[in-house]
This record gives structure tokens, sequence and C-alpha cells, in this order.
């Protein structure tokens, strides 16, 4: 019974973790981050206003994903957040950043995989 309480502490501890990425990285896009802008603008050649409001969509959907891992993850959402976080983790090298940058991003990804884990085992 200690393992299945301390599955829970770490599914607990994970699904937070997730939350506060998203919900994070989704007050920025609705914000309008202008680095974000410009990268958006760079890579699908649209206007700042069209990136814009790319961005308050994207983070949208953002704090909608963080809320359903912290209240109730469950696969789909946690495998949207898997491809999601490496998405935009890869986006840095691809648009002239470090790659340094993209390896630092790696909890991005690599949290809701670990939360799947759990999510899969029904903890």
């Amino acid at each position: 019974m200690n393992n299945l309480l301390s599955a829970k502490t770490v599914s607990y501890l994970l699904r937070l973790a997730v939350f506060g990425e998203f919900l994070g990285h989704g007050l920025f896009a609705i914000q309008g981050k202008a680095q974000w802008v410009g990268w958006v603008s760079q890579l699908f050649g649209v206007d700042t206003a069209l990136a814009t409001q790319t961005l308050l969509v994207i983070g949208t959907f953002d704090i909608i994903v963080a809320l359903f891992v912290l209240l109730k993850p469950n696969k789909p959402i946690l495998l949207w957040a898997i491809f999601w976080g490496f998405s935009t983790a890869l986006m840095r090298p691809v648009v002239g950043e470090p790659f340094l940058d993209f390896v630092e991003r790696w909890a991005n990804w690599g949290a809701p995989l670990a939360l799947l884990y759990f999510v899969d085992k029904e903890v």
C-alpha cells in the first residue's frame, strides 16, 4: 500500500508540473509574447495581427489542456501535451535559437510522458 501512496503522490506532482507549464505558456500566448509572435510570423509567413490572433487561440487551448491535466488527466489530452510540448521545444532551433534551447525544454514533453505512465496504470 505504501507504493500505491507514493505513486499517487508522484502522479499528483506531475499533474501540477504539467498544469503549470501549460498554464504559463497559455498565458504568455494570450498576452501575445513578442518573441512568439515573431516566430509564428516567421514560420507561417503571416503578419503580426494574424500571428497574435493565432497565439490567442493556442493560448486558450493550452489553458484548457492545463485544466484537464490538473483535474482529470486522460490519455488523449496527455498525448497532445507530449506532442505539443515536443513541437514547441523543437521550434527553438527551427527558428534559429541554439539547439540547447530545445534540450532545456525536454521537461515540456517529458513530464506529460511520465504522467501518461500513471494514467495508463490508473493510479
